[in-house]
């Protein structure tokens, strides 16, 4: 992995970042925590600015999402059973994440940048059930800037342990699945009573 990102970078420079990350999301087999965490490593190490990595790892998961939106949208479950299975994106995933969406709805698509196997079928499912994609911009893009956010800067902190984050991720995603879930929980309570609030000073 280290080689290839290297690689990119070298040739590529961030452009071979946002690359990756649009077909990882898509659905290529790509350990995108893992490329996101090894960019964090050579932020640490000086050999890539901050700042613009965490741009073009945004954008290139926006991109991603959004065009695994558009073929979900366009082309339907026809095409996932078709051509899914060579992407490791098989029919029996697409129908546990859709039990997963219909169960916790549009927060799936924010959290399911952090669970590894339904990252990559939120916005299929999002489109296969005629989800506005208004609102699906919203999770879909806040989700992006978290996740890259997390990984990039956990790379960075860690530094020369950075590659210890694949190992708990895949370890511990459930977790992690459990513990984002929470926080999303807290989060939209919080702005429900805000929310009351502001309704209530208005009479």
């Amino acid at each position: 992995m280290e080689q290839h990102i290297d690689y990119l970078i070298e040739h590529f420079g961030y452009f071979g970042l946002i690359i990756m990350l649009i077909v990882g999301i898509i659905g290529l087999p790509i350990p995108d925590e893992v490329l996101l965490t090894y960019v964090g490593y050579n932020v640490y190490h000086g050999k890539l600015s901050y700042i613009i990595s965490l741009i073009c790892a945004v954008l290139g998961s926006v991109v991603g999402i959004s065009l695994s939106y558009y073929i979900g949208y366009k082309f339907g479950l026809p095409l996932l059973k078709k051509f899914g299975p060579k992407i490791n994106i098989t029919e029996e995933k697409v129908n546990s994440t859709q039990k997963l969406f219909n169960k916790i709805g549009s927060p799936l698509i924010l959290i399911g940048y952090f669970i590894p196997g339904v990252r990559h079928l939120t916005a299929y499912v999002a489109a296969l059930n005629k989800f506005s994609f208004r609102k699906f911009v919203v999770y879909a893009y806040l989700g992006a800037i978290l996740w890259s956010y997390t990984f990039i800067t956990l790379g960075r902190k860690l530094g020369e342990r950075w590659d210890q984050v694949g190992l708990y991720v895949s370890k511990y995603s459930m977790y992690l699945f459990l513990l984002v879930i929470v926080i999303v929980i807290m989060v939209y309570l919080y702005w429900r009573k805000k929310q009351q609030f502001r309704n209530a000073g208005k009479f």
